[in-house]
């Protein structure tokens, strides 16, 4: 049974022993060097028994009519325009997860949401995103706010969390229950940025960022892990995570993000990684007003070619 299966659905482990204060023998010492060599195999995840006896140490309710304000899919019996767009974004999304698409890939339920540059709407992307998939039938979803150079999640979402991803990276104390969030909407959870540090995008390419991503996808096949990712050209590290995504949305914004921008984007990826684009903020004069974002097109790159859906 894994560790995160644990932290997230309140299955107990013995509890941790506490750390000794006394210097090791010369013995104590060898086996104390052994067994720190295995744990570096060892998966990231922790918890404790305390923390096991919870989903989650913390929850939130969103507030439904402030998302439906500020342009976000609300999850209610009524049909909207962006409900629709989202259904065709996601769809090629969980046709790839399930084998069905025209992509085949690993780690095909990590889905990171990114752009070229700052202020293009991936955030908003991946939070739609991962609302919509949310309607779906025996899907979970786990929203993870892993730009931590300007977190954006729990503010747009409307709450505050003062501990996430960075703590959790940072401090082998905390526990994946620690710093995880439950909302009111049951298929969806939510992993914030959490705190400041001073190697922060570093932290995405550390080896506890790879074992993390790698115990999340083989452990819940059935789960979607939608990951709001730093723009590519931000730093050299949102590149390594982004290629730790099994599929990537590329967030394009319409008349302004130039071509080369988007080609030096792509030039951080692995060719046969599967990425979707997105062309955000596009005029529509059918829209509404009160609509900040609209979407264009959604087509997949890989290996095998091209195939577009729209």
């Amino acid at each position: 049974m894994d560790s995160i299966e644990k932290a997230m659905f309140g299955r107990s482990l013995a509890p941790n022993s506490p750390p000794a204060v006394a210097r090791p023998s010369a013995s104590q010492t060898d086996s104390i060097e052994r067994m720190t060599s295995m744990a570096k195999d060892q998966p990231v995840v922790r918890v404790s028994e305390a923390a096991a006896n919870k989903r989650t140490q913390r929850s939130v309710t969103l507030d439904m009519e402030r998302m439906r304000a500020s342009g976000l899919l609300v999850v209610d019996a009524q049909r909207s325009r962006t409900k629709e767009e989202y259904r065709h974004i996601k769809r090629t999304l969980l046709m790839n997860m399930d084998g069905k698409g025209a992509a085949i890939t690993k780690h095909s339920n990590l889905v990171g949401v990114t752009s070229a540059r700052p202020g293009e709407g991936k955030t908003f992307t991946a939070c739609n995103l991962a609302l919509s998939i949310a309607t779906e039938r025996n899907r979970t979803v786990l929203l993870v706010d892993a730009d931590i150079l300007k977190p954006s999640v729990s503010k747009m979402l409307g709450f505050e969390a003062e501990q996430g991803l960075v703590d959790f990276l940072i401090d082998d104390r905390l526990d994946l229950a620690d710093v995880l969030v439950s909302t009111n909407i049951p298929a969806l959870s939510i992993l914030p940025a959490g705190g400041i540090h001073h190697l922060s995008a570093e932290l995405l390419a550390s080896d506890n960022m790879r074992r993390l991503t790698s115990e999340m996808s083989q452990r819940y096949p059935d789960r979607i892990i939608i990951f709001d990712a730093p723009p590519l050209l931000a730093t050299t590290e949102a590149g390594i995570l982004a290629n730790l995504m099994g599929q990537l949305i590329l967030v394009v914004e319409a008349e302004k993000t130039l071509q080369s921008q988007v080609k030096e984007a792509l030039s951080m990826l692995n060719p046969n990684q599967t990425v979707g684009f997105v062309l955000n903020k596009t005029r529509d004069i059918f829209a509404s007003k009160h609509r900040p974002y609209d979407y264009g097109y959604q087509y997949a790159r890989g290996g095998e070619g091209e195939s577009e859906a729209r």
